[in-house]
């Protein structure tokens, strides 16, 4: 079998990577129930009529106007006291646990793939780390739709005979991979220009990686904003351009 090449490959972590993939896996699980609680308070203000209209939520300004709501009935006003207090745990929580796995980028054995990873625009340390613990061993995959098949972000197949149909994504890959590439996706909407946090990470890496970075930063960028002129779902645009970020990462782990 191994010579007729019908064996995949598969990776054993050592117990030092398994333990620092659980810590990872841990903040991936902190950070749902963010977005979780987060929902659920927002839901209820919908329902008591109160809606935050200057701009993005979560942010300073958002917190801000937060912090003035009142409500003179004592049930609602105790319920919206619930809620922000377990925003507010969920969130230094999350700050805690950000601390700690930041720790862990420079060292080893993950200081490199950590380093080459958050390179790319959109990614950062924790994401790389993160990618890295989860991957382990790149060259398992043989090419990069190996490596695209892994993260779930490849079309699912349904063929009879000579037909041949492609539905959505399989979805059945590597979750924590599959939400970074997908979360960093999103960014690529905007410019290409690299900003001040980008720049500062990759002043850590060699000019190789710097070089294939903007590559991808370039060609997703544009790629992005093509497919969204041309009327395609947003959700399908992050998924195709996901999935094309997910063979830059393999290129860049495998060169």
């Amino acid at each position: 079998m191994h010579r007729a090449g019908l064996l995949t490959a598969i990776h054993v972590p050592d117990e030092a990577t398994e333990a620092v993939r659980d810590l990872c896996r841990a903040r991936h699980d902190l950070d749902d129930d963010l977005k979780r609680v987060c929902r659920r308070l927002l839901a209820f203000l919908l329902r008591q009529g109160r809606v935050y209209r200057s701009g993005s939520t979560w942010t300073v300004a958002h917190h801000a106007w937060l912090a003035k709501q009142f409500f003179e009935d004592p049930a609602p006003r105790a319920t919206f006291g619930y809620y922000l207090s377990v925003v507010k745990v969920r969130e230094a929580e999350l700050a805690a646990i950000d601390r700690e796995v930041r720790g862990w980028v420079d060292r080893e054995p993950f200081a490199d793939a950590a380093h080459r990873l958050a390179a790319y625009h959109a990614v950062g340390y924790l994401g790389g780390l993160s990618i890295a613990v989860e991957v382990g061993e790149w060259r398992r995959f043989a090419s990069a739709p190996a490596f695209m098949a892994f993260t779930g972000l490849v079309p699912s197949e349904y063929s009879s005979g000579g037909r041949r149909w492609q539905g959505s994504v399989t979805k059945t890959g590597n979750v924590v991979v599959r939400t970074q590439l997908i979360e960093s996706a999103w960014h690529y909407r905007h410019n290409a220009a690299p900003g001040r946090p980008l720049k500062e990470r990759q002043s850590h890496v060699g000019p190789d990686t710097v070089a294939r970075a903007t590559v991808a930063h370039r060609r997703l960028s544009t790629r992005y904003r093509r497919l969204a002129a041309r009327g395609k779902n947003p959700k399908l645009v992050t998924t195709a351009v996901a999935r094309e970020l997910a063979g830059f990462r393999w290129a860049e782990m495998t060169s």
